[in-house]
């Protein structure tokens, strides 16, 4: 949420002028676009509303995250609009949508954007508070409240209790082992994104092992239907899981191996 958090603190939180979506994302685009970084030319505009075509991006709970993925590399850089009256995001919903988070994708950016957006997701379930949203009256207190959001979802879990968390997890995962310490595991925190028609993607910080998962056919199958399985001298343990739109699921994992 490192992005999102700049766009509030540099000042790239804009109140839309009206509650036309595609008035709204060309605004937005546009502030992008005026980011010296990004190359002159750049059609930031024209990307979000050609994929806006034939992708959902209804986030859910009154916040919506078009994004424009661009062939260079180059900083992760958002925008946000916050739409008073709401915004008739999809022609099937009646849910209206107040905050716009756009983002501007580059080449080295695609794992960066999906873990912001996975935390933003886990933020809006956990944290956030629908209605004092929509009872905001001017853009200070919808930048102080998301500020505080997103400053809050940071730091739900230190990285002590993280680590003490998941080395216990560790434990229960190999049972009939004993270890007077964890010096002879390997141990790895993954996410594993599936989804109907889309190919399962994996995050992670150990090349070789998100390597061996990206390449495994059967991965979204196994992930989506078990809690703990083996694969390639690892044992993947599912933590948690989240729904988002488009039937799209997030799996929280944790992967163990022995020296």
């Amino acid at each position: 949420m490192d992005t999102l958090l700049d766009a509030l603190q540099e000042g790239r939180l804009i109140e839309l002028p009206d509650n036309d979506k595609q008035d709204a994302l060309q605004f937005l685009a546009h502030i992008i676009e005026a980011i010296p970084s990004v190359p002159n030319g750049t059609d930031v505009a024209g990307l979000v509303l050609k994929r806006e075509e034939t992708y959902n991006t209804y986030l859910g709970r009154a916040f919506a995250v078009p994004h424009a993925r661009v062939p260079f590399d180059d900083d992760l850089y958002c925008a946000i609009g916050w739409s008073p009256s709401g915004i008739q995001y999809t022609p099937q919903s009646t849910d209206l949508v107040n905050i716009v988070v756009m983002y501007l994708v580059p080449n080295n950016q695609r794992n960066l954007y999906l873990k912001e957006i996975s935390n933003i997701a886990k933020a809006l379930q956990e944290l956030h508070n629908e209605e004092m949203l929509r009872q905001a009256t001017d853009l200070n207190t919808v930048r102080n409240y998301l500020l505080d959001l997103m400053i809050s979802a940071k730091n739900i879990v230190g990285p002590e209790a993280r680590a003490r968390m998941i080395q216990l997890e560790a434990k229960q995962a190999l049972p009939g082992l004993e270890f007077q310490n964890l010096s002879n595991l390997v141990i790895e925190t993954v996410t594993i994104i599936t989804g109907h028609n889309l190919r399962h993607i994996t995050l992670g910080q150990n090349k070789e092992l998100i390597d061996l998962l990206d390449n495994y056919s059967s991965l979204a199958d196994l992930v989506n239907n078990s809690n703990v399985f083996d694969f390639a001298g690892w044992r993947i343990l599912k933590r948690n899981s989240s729904v988002y739109q488009s039937s799209r699921i997030s799996h929280d994992c944790i992967a163990i191996k022995i020296k």
